[in-house]
C-alpha cells in the first residue's frame, strides 16, 4: 500500500537518510498507488460520490484517490506530511499552479486534518483514509488520532471510510511483509509486521466515536511488470525502512525479490492477489 503494500510515513530513524525520497516518492505514483484503485472505485460507487461530494483525503500521498473522486465531480481536499508526494499530487490537481489556500475545487494541505479547517465552507460529506491497516504495528492507533481529529470537520452524518488488509491467507503480500519484520529485527517495536485483526476496522471506528454503517470487500491484486518494479513499488511504501535502518539497501532488495520468486509468473511479471477490506461508518 500506502500498505498497496500502502505507503507509510517515513520512520523516526536514521532510514530516511538513506534513501532519496523524491524517487521513493515517483515510485509510489507511478508503480504502487494504482493497486487500490478497485478499492478507491468500490468506495466511491457505493457512496454515490459526485457533483454534491465535499471530500477531504487523509494521507492523500500523491493524490490519485484524490483524483478519481475529482473526476466524477467531487470537490476533493487532501492533506498529508509527505511533501515529495504532496508535490506530485499538487501537479495532478492544481496544474496551474494555485496554492492549497485558494478557491480551487482541488486542495492539498501539507500536515493535518486540522490544517484543512476552512469557514468559507460546509463540513466535508465524505471523509477517506484508504492507507490499509492490519499490517504494523501501531497502526491503528495512528489512525484513531487521525479520525479524532477530522470528525469535527465533517457534517453530522457524514461517511467515513476506513480500510485494513484482508485476512492473511487471502493476502499473498503477507509473505512478503515478513520479509521487513526479520530484517529489521534488531530494531524491534519500530513498524514490524502484525497480523490482521478481524475487527480491527470497528475498534478504530468505535474509539473515534464513528457509527458503523456497512462494509466490503474487494480484491486488489498487486502485479508488476517484473521482479524490479516489485522491489520498487514495495519499498516505495516505507514498509522496509526499519529492515534498511537496521541492514542495508542491497540486503533489503536480495530478501525482497527471493521473497516475490513464488509470484513471478512465467513472462517474468509478478503477481500477488490480495484483498482489502473497507468500514463506511458514520459521524455523530
Amino acid at each position: 500500500m500506502t500498505p498497496t503494500l500502502v505507503r507509510q510515513h517515513p520512520p523516526r530513524t536514521g532510514a530516511a537518510s538513506r534513501v532519496d525520497q523524491r524517487a521513493r516518492a515517483r515510485d509510489w505514483s507511478e508503480i504502487q498507488e494504482r493497486m487500490l484503485v478497485p478499492l478507491y472505485e468500490a468506495v466511491y460507487e457505493r457512496l454515490d460520490v459526485d457533483a454534491t461530494t465535499r471530500l477531504l483525503g487523509l494521507g492523500c500521498g500523491s493524490g490519485l484517490a484524490l483524483l478519481m473522486a475529482a473526476a466524477r465531480g467531487a470537490a476533493v481536499t487532501g492533506v498529508d506530511t509527505a511533501a515529495d508526494r504532496l508535490a506530485l499530487a499538487r501537479e495532478r490537481l492544481t496544474p496551474d499552479g494555485r496554492d492549497a489556500g485558494a478557491r480551487t475545487a482541488a486542495r492539498i494541505v501539507h500536515g493535518s486534518p486540522a490544517d484543512t479547517a476552512r469557514t468559507d465552507t460546509p463540513g466535508y460529506t465524505v471523509v477517506t483514509a484508504f492507507d490499509p491497516i492490519g499490517c504494523l504495528s501501531g497502526d491503528a492507533e495512528g489512525l484513531t488520532e487521525l479520525l479524532t481529529e477530522s470528525v469535527p470537520l465533517a457534517g453530522s452524518g457524514a461517511a467515513v471510510v476506513l480500510a485494513g488488509w484482508g485476512p492473511p491467507e487471502r493476502c499473498a503480500t503477507t509473505s512478503v511483509l515478513r520479509v521487513a519484520t526479520e530484517l529489521a529485527e534488531p530494531l524491534c517495536g519500530l513498524g514490524v509486521w502484525r497480523p490482521t485483526g478481524r475487527d480491527d476496522l470497528e475498534r478504530v471506528a468505535a474509539r473515534a466515536g464513528l457509527r458503523p454503517d456497512g462494509s466490503g470487500r474487494v480484491a486488489c491484486p498487486f502485479g508488476y511488470a517484473d521482479p524490479d518494479s516489485a522491489v520498487r513499488g514495495l519499498k516505495s511504501t516505507g514498509l522496509f525502512d526499519p529492515a534498511i535502518t537496521a541492514t542495508d539497501q542491497a540486503q533489503v532488495d536480495k530478501e525482497l525479490a527471493e521473497a516475490l520468486h513464488p509470484y513471478q509468473r512465467p513472462d517474468g511479471t509478478v503477481w500477488m492477489p490480495n484483498v482489502f477490506r473497507y468500514l463506511v461508518a458514520r459521524t455523530p
